[in-house]
Parts: structure tokens; C-alpha cells; sequence
């Protein structure tokens, strides 16, 4: 028996369909979830975090992976790592020790200017938007 697919009455659809089933089925489960954030980030017009560049002003979207306080210059800061799928970013809030809403794996939008710090992307004191709870 041959591996060459019939022609004969049969499309092209089930088997594109079933290739989409077996690579969501063989994906792990952390490929899965990057793949919705950046669909979620296109749906709701943000850049993605790879696109930005220093010094840019931006809107981004994610969830928050890790939170932890961390002083700078003896200032308390709240720092927390948003990550959309394509890349993460570093969001600090300045003079804060918590923010109600603020935990790992919460998802929010974020606004402001871009910097670089240690080769990492940092969005310093952001205007954000937490995303209801019960549409994640």
C-alpha cells in the first residue's frame, strides 16, 4: 500500500485540519499560551513586545509572570515581568510597595516610554489597565 493521498472525492480541508489538530495536540502547553497572547496582543491593537524599540512610546498587552519587590537607589519599587508571548518586559512602579490587582498571572495593558536597562526592556511608572478577571 502506497502513502500517496487519494484524490479521488476527498479535499484538501481535512487533512489541513487535522495537520492544525496534531501540532496543537504535539505543542506544549507554554507554546500554546505564547501563541493566544500574541493573538490577543494583534486583537487588541498593542505592540508587540519585540517590535519595541528604546525610547519608543508604546501600548503592550500580556500577563504578568513574576512580581517582586525590588528597592532602587533605596526607593521601594514594585517590579514585575509582562510577558506577551513574543517577548517579556520589565513594568516598575516607583515608590510602591504592592498594587491591588498587581499579581503573577494577571493579564493588563500597559502605556509609556520604552527604556533599556541591562539589555532589558523596562516601562518605568506605566499608565495600565488590568483585564477583567472572569475573560481571561
Amino acid at each position: 500500500m502506497s502513502a500517496v493521498p487519494r484524490s479521488g472525492g476527498t479535499s484538501e480541508k481535512p487533512v489541513g485540519r487535522f495537520r492544525r489538530m496534531l501540532d496543537r495536540l504535539s505543542s506544549s502547553q507554554e507554546d500554546l499560551e505564547s501563541e493566544e497572547l500574541r493573538e490577543d496582543s494583534q486583537t487588541k491593537g498593542c505592540t508587540r513586545i519585540c517590535d519595541c524599540s528604546d525610547r519608543q512610546v508604546v501600548t503592550v498587552t500580556g500577563t504578568l509572570r513574576t512580581v517582586t519587590l525590588r528597592p532602587r537607589a533605596g526607593v521601594p519599587a514594585l517590579e514585575a515581568e509582562l510577558f506577551d508571548g513574543s517577548a517579556a518586559l520589565d513594568v516598575v512602579w516607583l515608590g510602591r510597595r504592592s498594587i491591588v490587582g498587581i499579581e503573577p498571572g494577571r493579564k493588563l495593558i500597559a502605556s509609556g516610554r520604552i527604556s533599556m536597562s541591562r539589555g532589558r526592556r523596562v516601562l518605568f511608572n506605566p499608565k495600565y489597565e488590568l483585564r477583567p478577571l472572569g475573560r481571561e
